[in-house]
């Protein structure tokens, strides 16, 4: 079996009798024309399209370059709903949800509207300029929500983007647009932040987790964000590994994300019976691998499938070093207290993923194939090896005789559920 790196792969060698299994997700292979999928979904919203009146000024909120979503695809369709009902094009608008992401370029726009491009203005949401956001209410536990004052003054909101796990939202998709996809800079580290329990010390909610929404106050947040924006509805895809548009999601913003989030747990997750000593994980080669903080959704699943103690092989070739100038450097803090105290006190949405992954590193063995400075990796708390021969065989001398694996191809796109 060969496993992806970058723009590469290496020859995994694992004996057959210490193979417990191969995890994949049974996500059927795309069975239907993507645009027939979309405008199949599109006709649930009929009813609510019928009510846009010319005049009235529609803001369709879309994702950007990083979460591809085959908006080339569904927005051109949408459009043409919209038109139908009598909604003029000037009086549409396109936001891309960053969050706090940067800017996009003039051809990545392009690739989010398609042909859409230099018909529908399209504009990226900023999250550090005050005269661009507005306050639209406060969440049950204190999160003053600002959002992007085009969307929060627009007669219509449509959301749309793709569903799929999120390691401490449950799900992306839906609300998710709204904050913190076009939501000012504080209320986006806020929402975030609730991913740790209240009072010092006290860690992770153990409900802030993938695939999970009950109880979920990441989620939470969000739904009480969405719910003062009040979208007319939302367009969501579910993409197959190959990122082809396999199902589609339209109608109210909670119901049918809700449905979305069910539809995409049943085929992309991954039930097991018991865990591994060993679990060999490839994020899918390049770009799930581009950096640490991407690759980390890989390390995140995985670990589903791994017993505490084991260890884990994780392919990440992270050509772009670690995804943000800030994420290494809380690596100075080796004591997970310290650490946590430290990321309560000034919180960042890299600070937390780089929490998560020292977790792991502390609860796990963690043996990174990568591209990164070796002494860099041992910082974070794993060990590093260039080749996965070698990280096999550093593997091997960590594990009993009779050990048993798992091996994950794409690990960014399944998770591991012990039964």
């Amino acid at each position: 079996m060969d496993l992806k790196y970058g723009d590469t792969s290496f020859p995994l060698a694992i004996p057959p009798e210490r193979l417990m299994g191969v995890i994949r997700p049974s996500a059927p292979d795309p069975d239907g024309d993507p645009a027939a999928i979309i405008s199949e979904a599109l006709d649930r919203c009929a009813d609510t399209i019928a009510t846009f009146r010319p005049g009235e000024r529609v803001v369709i909120v879309t994702s950007d370059i990083t979460r591809y979503t085959g908006s080339e695809i569904y927005l051109p369709l949408l459009v043409e709903r919209l038109a139908a009902a009598g909604i003029r094009e000037r009086d549409m608008e396109i936001v891309v949800a960053l969050g706090i992401h940067r800017k996009q370029t003039k051809h990545e726009h392009r690739r989010i509207a398609g042909p859409l491009y230099g018909r529908i203005r399209i504009t990226d949401h900023e999250c550090d300029d005050p005269g661009k956001l507005v306050m639209v209410g406060r969440t049950s536990t204190g999160i003053d929500v600002v959002v992007n004052r085009t969307v929060a003054e627009a007669d219509r909101v449509i959301l749309t983007g793709a569903i799929g796990f999120h390691y401490f939202a449950g799900f992306g998709g839906g609300r998710k647009s709204i904050l913190p996809g076009v939501a000012g800079r504080a209320s986006c580290m806020a929402s975030h932040f609730a991913v740790l329990n209240p009072g010092e010390g006290t860690g992770r909610n153990p409900l802030a987790t993938t695939g999970n929404l009950e109880g979920n106050p990441v989620h939470r947040a969000m739904v009480e964000a969405c719910a003062m924006v009040a979208p007319e509805f939302i367009l969501n895809t579910v993409l197959s590994p190959a990122k082809r548009i396999i199902a589609a999601f339209a109608g109210h913003w909670r119901e049918a994300h809700e449905e979305g989030c069910r539809f995409y747990a049943e085929r992309f997750s991954f039930p097991l019976e018991k865990q591994a000593d060993l679990v060999v994980v490839s994020c899918g080669g390049y770009p799930k691998d581009i950096n640490v903080i991407q690759s980390h959704k890989s390390m995140e699943y995985g670990c589903q499938a791994l017993r505490r103690g084991g260890v884990m092989i994780l392919l990440a070739q992270c050509r772009d070093g670690y995804g943000n100038a800030t994420f290494f450097d809380w690596f100075r803090f080796r004591d997970l207290d310290a650490f946590e105290a430290r990321l309560r006190s000034h919180y960042e949405i890299n600070g937390q993923t780089a929490y998560s992954l020292l977790q792991k590193a502390r609860t796990f063995s963690i043996i990174l194939v990568s591209d990164l400075p070796p002494e860099e990796v041992r910082a974070m708390g794993m060990t590093p090896a260039r080749t996965l021969d070698e990280a096999m065989a550093t593997a091997t001398g960590l594990l009993p005789a009779d050990y048993a694996a798992y091996v994950i191809p794409e690990g960014g796109t399944v998770l591991p559920i012990t039964m």
